[in-house]
């Protein structure tokens, strides 16, 4: 079975070359990811062809009561997710994961996007999907991702790819003295943490620790900054990024309920798409949203920086069924249960 060794320095550092350097890759997918997801357990899998790793797979493991888990690859595999024959190959590597951890379900939600014919390619095979007709509550990661794509573009040109509005905001916020600085600071993090806690009190959203913060900082060292953006001496919003080998993630945010009418996100923003044009980043990926609706001021921000760019639209949920009784139940009860809790905090 090629199960990463994670004690053989010479395995792991061929394993992460590989993954780095595929042109399917993903932050999520990497092994550092799964040292921030501290609370899961966490497994490895790989396959070779003549001597050469051709797709791996990260694998997070949720222990449920009874010895019983859930398997979860975020933005995994790492391979073409439209080669069947490698991607059942791969995952038979990942069976023994599944056997031991007494698994009910393998689930995966690649950056492919979707068409008819890959999803039926899977659900041909026997796969459960959950994917562009399904409720969309049931997924762990939105569908819809907005990207900006920077190649070819230096921080001029690439404005033009922005709304008129957008290229206002950022403007203006910068000509009226919003100033933003990174760092990767402890200091910095604790800024970062009490604008996201703001923010999402106002939108009411769940919310993650400072320690998980830092254990990202921690994680991805050099990688990873966190910007500030102040006026005069006031905090006004904060950020948290990745640069990952040419894929940029914007992945944390908030902002204080003060001089919103300055635009700092915009600005903050802006700088973090710098750094990425700055070290030839392929593209900013802005992250998911539920919808694509002018009423929603989430998509309606971040499509206002992705004005030339469709929004991606993956695939969904790819889940390898072990249990069925159990996976059944999962994905009945667990999503009620999810949508009860949100009603319950609104109230």
């Amino acid at each position: 079975m090629a199960l990463l060794d994670k004690s053989n320095k010479q395995d792991v550092k061929r394993y992460d070359d590989f993954v780095r350097n595929s042109k399917y890759r993903s932050v999520t997918q990497d092994r550092l990811w799964s040292e921030v997801k501290d609370d899961w357990g966490n497994e490895h899998v790989y396959l070779e062809r003549n001597g050469e790793i051709v797709a791996a797979l990260s694998i997070l493991i949720k222990r449920l009561p009874g010895g019983f888990s859930v398997l979860y690859a975020p933005r995994g595999p790492v391979c073409d997710v439209s080669d069947i024959e490698l991607v059942e190959e791969l995952l038979k590597e990942a069976d023994i994961v599944a056997k031991k951890n007494k698994a009910i379900m393998l689930k995966f939600d690649p950056e492919v996007s979707y068409s008819d014919e890959l999803y039926n390619l899977y659900k041909n095979k026997g796969f459960s999907l959950i994917s562009k007709d399904d409720d969309q509550d049931k997924l762990i990661q939105p569908r819809l991702n907005m990207i900006l794509y920077l190649e070819d573009h230096d921080e001029e040109s690439i404005m033009m790819k922005f709304s008129k509005r957008c290229r206002s905001s950022i403007r203006g916020s910068a000509r009226r003295g919003v100033e933003v600085r990174y760092s990767r600071s402890d200091e910095d993090i604790e800024i970062l943490h009490d604008a996201y806690m703001t923010m999402a009190a106002r939108n009411k959203i769940s919310t993650r620790s400072v320690e998980y913060f830092k254990q990202i900082r921690d994680s991805f060292g050099e990688n990873c900054r966190i910007y500030i953006a102040t006026h005069e001496d006031d905090i006004l919003a904060a950020g948290l990024t990745i640069n990952y080998y040419g894929k940029l993630y914007f992945l944390y945010a908030g902002s204080t309920n003060i001089k919103r009418n300055l635009n700092p996100n915009h600005l903050m923003n802006y700088e973090m798409i710098k750094w990425g044009i700055e070290t030839g980043a392929e593209q900013y990926d802005f992250g998911g949203v539920f919808e694509l609706s002018n009423n929603d001021g989430l998509y309606m921000f971040k499509k206002s920086f992705c004005d030339k760019d469709e929004p991606a639209q993956y695939i969904g949920e790819i889940n390898k069924v072990y249990k069925p009784f159990m996976y059944n139940v999962l994905e009945t009860m667990v999503p009620k249960i999810q949508n009860l809790r949100k009603k319950i905090s609104r109230r």
